[in-house]
């Protein structure tokens, strides 16, 4: 049994079926990566793990609970943290000011720094954010803007604000998307590096096969809303089927 559950998730879009009996199962404490061609359903499946579409019909359970019906800051709640393909920072903030942002997170998916008071109560998760920001290699970039910074920073600063939420599960959608090899090598060491030291269970929509490779290590492979396989990296680089629907020769 998984800390998530996916089991016979359908969903349709008028005459589309996004998502044809899709089951997956992630394990605790692991890097389960979701794959397949555009328009596979890769979106729709993570978009219903956080509360922003709900399925026609099928269970998505975390830590033996559903998230169905719950909003996505409800889903936030129970230790669910999502990074988007494009990271989503407040531009004309500072670097250590995204970060307690979430801290402060409201019911209706408002923020507010005003109740902020590092000398008093929040204390403790100012102290909590410094040593997020060590983690994540940006401590000497605390007080920059966060527009002024590179690609690979940017997305530095959104996982730091996730995992100042102490979250158990982090979604990651395309976390490598245009960046450069180097951003996309470090990337890959910060993930490992969250995933060892904060027992943080991810999974990882990514079409980088290197990323994929070099993270996961389950692989569930879509196309056209359905499951093809579940299977280890190494049973997957030579599957039939999935060399035939999607991957063709593995470049890693």
């Amino acid at each position: 049994m998984g800390i998530l559950e996916v089991k016979g998730v359908n969903k349709r879009f008028g005459g589309l079926q996004a998502l044809g009996d899709v089951n997956l199962s992630v394990q605790e404490n692991s890097v389960h990566a979701i794959i397949g061609p555009n328009g596979a359903g890769k979106s729709t499946l993570l978009n219903c793990l956080v509360g922003k579409l709900i399925p026609d019909t099928g269970s998505v359970m975390f830590d033996g609970q559903s998230v169905l019906g719950r909003t996505p800051y409800e889903i936030n709640q129970m230790g669910i943290s999502r990074v988007f393909q494009t990271p989503e920072i407040f531009a004309d903030l500072t670097v250590f000011e995204n970060v307690m942002i979430p801290c402060f997170a409201k019911r209706d998916g408002a923020f507010s720094l005003q109740a902020y008071n590092p000398v008093r109560k929040n204390r403790d998760i100012h102290d909590m954010a410094e040593a997020i920001l060590v983690d994540v290699n940006m401590q000497d970039k605390r007080h920059m803007t966060a527009s002024s910074l590179s690609r690979g920073d940017k997305r530095r600063l959104e996982m730091a604000m996730c995992l100042v939420q102490q979250p158990r599960l982090l979604l990651l959608d395309e976390p490598t998307a245009g960046m450069a090899r180097a951003d996309t090598n470090n990337t890959i060491d910060l993930l490992k590096e969250i995933n060892e030291k904060r027992d943080i269970t991810m999974a990882i929509i990514e079409h980088d096969m290197h990323v994929v490779f070099s993270l996961a290590e389950r692989i569930t492979v879509l196309a056209q809303g359905t499951p093809l396989v579940e299977e280890t990296p190494e049973n997957i680089k030579g599957h039939p089927k999935v060399r035939e629907a999607y991957l063709g020769e593995a470049q890693v």
